[in-house]
């Protein structure tokens, strides 16, 4: 294609916007993920603990993050939840840095839902009775979980879980809709700039393919290794 301007993704102003917009995406997932985990575990947790009261809330949290889209989501954060709060904090908030916050919150609390479900379906794989001999040792719930049941758990939840660390790849996109200068923002705004719609999208494309192609190998890679050690 004659008319390719590869200058423009390899050198220059918009170049590095679209680098810094790909660099925002990785950072949105990487910290997205340190924040859903623990929470994942405890909403798990939450699900499997004998208590009536707990077990509903950590269904109730499940249940209302999973049959709202993400999208409302994150709108929900951004225009909805600052209005409860008191105007100069809320003025503070707007000239800050709210749209990542409101992003972050929005994708946290998603893929905290999906993992605790891939989390309670691993821990309920371990039978039942490893968790009544703990329990019969003289261990308390937690301490059962933690010593005895999770880390048996771990094996069966590891490829769930890396599924949806993907998943959460492609939902960064998401937050361009409240401004976060993330990658499809940015290749959006380089496409405005410039009417290369081509070359721009093409970067963005790219950015998340390569990021998802690594995020399967080391999907693949741990199955593989998984086997192996069956195997021996």
């Amino acid at each position: 294609m004659s008319d390719f301007d590869l200058h423009l993704l390899t050198a220059g102003t918009y170049h590095e916007q679209l680098v810094a917009g790909f660099w925002l995406s990785i950072k949105l997932a990487a910290g997205t993920l340190l924040l859903a985990m623990p929470l994942a575990l405890l909403v798990a947790l939450l699900r499997m603990t004998p208590s009536r009261l707990l077990n509903g809330v950590g269904f109730t949290f499940v249940e209302a993050i999973r049959n709202v889209p993400l999208l409302a989501h994150i709108l929900f954060w951004y225009f909805g939840a600052p209005e409860l709060l008191p105007e100069g904090l809320k003025l503070w908030l707007y000239r800050g840095n709210i749209e990542v916050a409101a992003a972050v919150i929005a994708l946290t609390l998603y893929t905290a839902a999906y993992m605790s479900e891939d989390i309670r379906s691993g821990v309920r794989s371990v039978p039942k009775e490893q968790l009544e001999a703990a329990r019969a040792l003289g261990f308390n719930f937690l301490t059962s979980m933690r010593l005895v049941v999770l880390p048996q758990a771990l094996r069966i939840t590891v490829p769930p879980l890396i599924s949806q660390g993907l998943s959460l790849w492609k939902n960064t996109s998401m937050a361009m809709v409240v401004g976060v200068a993330e990658m499809l923002y940015q290749a959006q705004q380089v496409e405005s700039a410039t009417f290369r719609s081509f070359e721009a999208f093409a970067f963005a494309t790219a950015g998340y393919l390569g990021v998802s192609l690594v995020i399967t190998g080391i999907a693949v890679l741990y199955e593989h290794r998984v086997r192996g050690a069956v195997g021996h």
